[in-house]
């Protein structure tokens, strides 16, 4: 099975993904505990204002200090992460960097048996693609499985997806 899958159609420039490389991205998620796009992004920015809030605190009442320890605990459990992780990655920006027309209004999403699964152009920027399952790539089910942002569909994605076709 390739492990390419398309964007195209109604676009400005056609898309060609390589799934397996998304292991190295900085955007991935851990789709053993996304509950949705909604949820993630509050989360997300949650964390990082508690996280400037601590750090300020911190400044404020102890001073800037050196870092002391050492980050090797720190890369071996990110590598265990990515040993045995189920991630998925955000897929809006691939459809973005398309350039979908603006006469364009819906995703046909093509599979490898050949069905079709029909979605407004709107919600398909908020889907994430599924890549890998505990550490591996999506062999018998994919290149990616389809998840909508929502997360209606976590349990049952959209599975043997190879191509996006934009109308």
């Amino acid at each position: 099975m390739d492990f390419i899958v398309f964007i195209h159609g109604n676009v400005k420039y056609t898309i060609t993904i390589d799934p397996t490389v998304w292991i190295f991205d900085e955007r991935k998620i851990d789709l053993n505990t996304w509950e949705g796009e909604e949820k993630r992004k509050e989360e997300e920015w949650e964390a990082y204002k508690k996280s400037v809030s601590e750090q300020f605190d911190k400044d404020i009442t102890k001073g800037v200090e050196a870092p002391t320890k050492t980050r090797t605990n720190e890369v071996r459990s990110k590598k265990e992460q990515l040993i045995h992780g189920t991630f998925g990655i955000p897929f809006g920006s691939f459809i973005g960097n398309a350039g979908p027309d603006n006469s364009a209004s819906r995703v046909m999403i093509e599979t490898a048996g050949g069905d079709e699964y029909k979605v407004a152009l709107e919600d398909a920027f908020h889907m994430v693609a599924g890549f890998s399952e505990n550490g591996e790539p999506l062999k018998e089910t994919g290149p990616i499985h389809l998840y909508y942002g929502d997360g209606s569909n976590k349990e049952n994605p959209i599975t043997y997806v190879t191509g996006l076709r934009i109308e």
